[in-house]
């Protein structure tokens, strides 16, 4: 078993200068219990905290280390990047580099912008999708989280959900009201809805897989109804694929689910652990963005270089035969978390697509966040401690998902299943 003295004794004087000790809520253990553990650093897929305590993490800052931590292709990018400034406020060759990698991956993003994270890139789309429709309203889907802006913060994902939040005091009810919501994967509630308010909607909003409220996968029939539904009403269809981009498929969700959107979100693995994002789509709807048209976003460190630079080594590096290997290595993490619940009768569900993966201590499939509430949340804090203790790392939510990276071995996968299996024998009592 761990000990964490250090740790706890860096949040005490963290909670003295940070509101609950932290500078993003789903780190507070909120939706687990117990004090935060403390990083210290990151060794290929293993975690050091402050107390020296190693763990096999399958967090991964929430997504971008794709190929673990600290990897020397990326370092090897900051470092010559760095020597040369940290920032200047002017167009970098960086910028140039990536943006063409990424068109090149995902060629329906025909435009891009790059900004400095996931917030400021679906608030921007949304501002896009507004001023090309002259429409106010979105629709989104319960659970899903796309950032803090006001619109988004209505029957959202990830800390909102895990904190048992349901909306955010300090957005404004005009703005509330402007945004819609029907449950992810129910295709007749969005149709029905669109037929009644279709008119009003500027953008259909969505993770291709949700990722929010727990991993959640799209039913087959339901991102072409939403394609469907947003080219009969005028709308336009944003995919948020902050999380999911280069997770679920080399070419993000058009080549795992062939439907294409008008816009497209995108951060965490672009920018290899540094604060990146962006947003793109048709060159059409993109050209209405200043200066080249009257739609203003701006930004002071978007394109920042170290940015630029770790993300163009991470995605050099993730070829289309990586991918399938850390895809391959999630399948067998996942199926060997079936298998260890299965023989120790605990309800169970469990799922990946890309190196994307989660689970619901629960006996039938999840398919939306009303599902995913149903499922045993006070199994899921004991077995979170449990695995804690014994060295590996999960996200401190039932409702979030978890990843793979470059740096998760054969031999790490078997080591994950055995502590994971007594640690859900302990969880289970």
């Amino acid at each position: 078993m761990t000990r964490h003295d250090k740790s706890q004794e860096i949040m005490r004087r963290s909670r003295e200068i940070f509101p609950g000790g932290v500078n993003s809520p789903v780190r507070a253990f909120g939706g687990v219990g117990g004090t935060p553990v403390v990083a210290a650093r990151g060794e290929g897929c293993r975690l050091i905290d402050a107390d020296g305590n190693a763990y096999l993490d399958f967090v991964l800052s929430w997504g971008p280390l794709v190929l673990g931590h600290a990897p020397p292709a990326v370092l090897d990018a900051l470092h010559e990047a760095m020597t040369a400034g940290t920032s200047f406020g002017m167009p970098t060759e960086w910028e140039l580099r990536l943006g063409a990698l990424i068109r090149e991956r995902l060629p329906h993003m025909e435009r891009l912008r790059f900004v400095s994270s996931g917030t400021e890139a679906t608030m921007s789309a949304v501002r896009v999708a507004r001023a090309q429709t002259r429409r106010d309203g979105i629709l989104k889907f319960d659970g899903c989280y796309h950032g803090h802006a006001d619109s988004f913060l209505v029957k959202a994902g990830s800390g909102v959900a895990t904190l048992g939040l349901p909306n955010s005091p300090g957005v404004p009810a005009a703005l509330a009201e402007l945004t819609l919501v029907t449950p992810y994967n129910d295709i007749a509630a969005a149709e029905r809805l669109m037929a009644e308010q279709g008119g009003r909607v500027a953008a259909i909003i969505v993770e291709p897989v949700v990722g929010n409220a727990g991993f959640i996968p799209p039913d087959p029939a339901f991102l072409p109804a939403l394609r469907r539904l947003a080219d009969a009403h005028g709308a336009l269809l944003i995919f948020d694929e902050v999380m999911t981009g280069f997770r679920i498929a080399p070419a993000g969700a058009p080549e795992r689910f062939g439907v294409n959107p008008d816009l497209t979100t995108l951060g965490k693995v672009i920018g290899g652990g540094l604060p990146v994002a962006a947003y793109g789509g048709r060159a059409d709807l993109m050209d209405a963005v200043a200066p080249a048209g009257p739609v203003y976003q701006a930004g002071t460190l978007s394109g920042n270089p170290l940015a630029m630079a770790a993300g163009h080594a991470t995605l050099r590096m993730l070829t289309r035969e990586l991918h399938a290997k850390i895809e391959a290595r999630t399948a067998r993490l996942v199926q060997g978390l079936r298998e260890i619940a299965a023989r120790r009768g605990v309800p169970f569900s469990a799922d990946h697509a890309g190196s994307m993966w989660g689970f619901f201590f629960r006996a039938e499939p999840v398919r939306n966040f009303a599902d995913a509430r149903t499922s045993d949340t006070e199994l899921f804090k004991r077995f979170f401690h449990e695995a804690l203790a014994r060295g590996v790392y999960l996200a401190p939510s039932p409702f979030e998902a978890a990843f793979m990276s470059a740096a998760h071995g054969d031999d790490d996968v078997a080591e994950a299943l055995n502590r994971m299996d007594d640690a859900l024998g302990a969880a289970r009592g």
